[in-house]
């Protein structure tokens, strides 16, 4: 059998309670999911911004994160969706009502579970989504996967100095190849989402073109349909210049979407 890796200091998930907030003393809660390659770090400080306020908060490590890219390799779409999906249930067990956000992937992640659970999903705040790309490389990649084990790395793509986002160094390429064939899902289930959506996105960002941005747009079902740019961050821009903006924003959304 073998022993789990240690985990990096920087990759702990963090959790906290919620308390009654509003005048009817209902505890809401929100799920943040990293992206791919990232890890909690990058989710933290918004985790631990949203928790000051009173809400239950969950920012789980997904399989594979934290660890080695090598381990990372060895887990798929499903692993990290599971996760989310166990946190989420988690968090709905304790909480009134739960809003859930990501970065990048994690973006992805919820989406998917905003599709699945319908109206027990009262928001979504996401960050540079990621569920689709336009790099022509990607096309390779059901070959180069069983040929090279992986890539240079996409973290740290950060307009902050001296920020880090405690991602990996290397891009695993079957890991890679089952994010995008989730993303496909993904895709084809955006006109099932009709929570709230706030979406945040980079004007440059050099991780995730476009595209994600305009397909989540112009596919989901949501009427309540925000979309705010970021002018001074990158892809990571939960740690970027712009933190502050998604922090305060993202706290409104959610008192807003769950009338508290």
């Amino acid at each position: 059998m073998e022993r789990p890796l240690p985990i990096s200091p920087y990759a702990e998930p963090f959790y906290a309670d919620a308390t009654p907030t509003g005048a009817d003393g209902q505890r809401i809660g929100v799920l943040l999911s990293h992206g791919f390659t990232g890890s909690p770090a990058s989710m933290v400080p918004w985790g631990k911004h949203l928790a000051g306020l009173g809400y239950g908060v969950a920012v789980p490590r997904l399989p594979g994160h934290g660890t080695t890219w090598q381990e990372l390799n060895k887990c798929r779409w499903a692993d990290w969706y599971g996760e989310v999906q166990r946190a989420f249930d988690k968090l709905g067990a304790n909480c009134d009502q739960v809003v859930v956000g990501g970065l990048s992937m994690g973006a992805g992640l919820v989406l998917q579970l905003a599709a699945d659970r319908g109206r027990d999903v009262a928001g979504i705040v996401v960050v540079n989504p990621a569920v689709h790309t336009q790099r022509k490389d990607v096309l390779a990649l059901p070959v180069l996967q069983h040929v090279v084990g992986s890539f240079p790395g996409i973290a740290n793509d950060i307009k902050k100095p001296d920020v880090e986002e405690h991602g990996y160094t290397r891009t695993p390429l079957k890991a890679a190849r089952s994010m995008m064939l989730g993303w496909k899902q993904v895709r084809a289930d955006l006109p099932k989402v009709t929570s709230p959506l706030l979406m945040f996105r980079s004007a440059e960002d050099h991780v995730v073109d476009p595209s994600s941005g305009r397909i989540i747009l112009a596919s989901v079902s949501s009427r309540d349909l925000t979309e705010r740019i970021l002018e001074h961050s990158y892809h990571v821009a939960t740690l970027d210049n712009d933190a502050s903006v998604i922090l305060e924003e993202s706290a409104d959304f959610v008192r807003r979407v769950t009338g508290t």
